[in-house]
């Protein structure tokens, strides 16, 4: 089986190159970045590819799409330090098989590269229940928000300031603060740089 890692860290890829070499009849190769993994996804032709979403230049979730349009039969797990269930949320929607966070045990993540190989769907156990509280309420998390709320998150990830967003929509500067604990709790991430990568990854 080959299998892509597409990661900007050298570490990270030598590290799960490592990992995954150890398994039988297991061909690894590494992209630090969109336009080398799509460059190698057409050469090489992997079966699975193991897929961060940092990316610099095309994103990780526009790369998934990019290689899912390329061949509808590729097998990607995303491989992120994100361990809100926003991203996997937003990632198995787009046709992601697999979800493992960075603070995963690497048991754990040959389990997910094994499952998702044999056909199979993996989400890691903390993220996997975590997925399945807010689903209960909203098949997608970004439903559960208000249209000030969508607006303010949009203004967010156009590199706005809370102080130019409060001017923006003619509220205080403490309401629009307020406004964004309020967000990141119903999506479970805790920092405003969180909620303006949501705002620019989940377009």
């Amino acid at each position: 089986m080959k299998i892509l890692i597409v990661d900007d860290h050298i570490v990270v890829r030598e590290g799960v190159r490592r990992l995954l070499s150890a398994l039988d009849g297991v061909e690894v190769s590494e992209a630090g970045n969109g336009n080398e993994a799509l460059a190698l996804f057409r050469k090489e032709k992997p079966e699975l590819v193991l897929l961060d979403l940092n990316l610099a230049g095309i994103g990780g979730l526009e790369l998934l799409r990019r290689l899912l349009a390329e061949d509808s039969r590729v097998r990607v797990i995303i491989f992120s330090m994100h361990a809100e269930p926003i991203y996997a949320s937003r990632a198995l929607r787009l046709g992601a098989r697999g979800y493992v966070s960075k603070s995963a045990g690497a048991d754990e993540l040959i389990t997910a590269v094994k499952r998702v190989a044999d056909g199979g769907h993996y989400v890691e156990r903390e993220i996997a229940g975590e997925l399945a509280i807010s689903q209960l309420s909203s098949e997608d998390p970004l439903q559960q928000l208000t249209a000030r709320e969508i607006e303010i998150l949009r203004l967010l990830g156009a590199g706005n300031s809370l102080n130019e967003i409060a001017e923006a929509i003619g509220v205080a500067y403490k309401t629009v603060a307020n406004t964004c604990s309020i967000i990141k709790s119903k999506l479970g991430v805790e920092r405003t740089a969180d909620l303006i990568r949501v705002s620019m990854e989940l377009k």
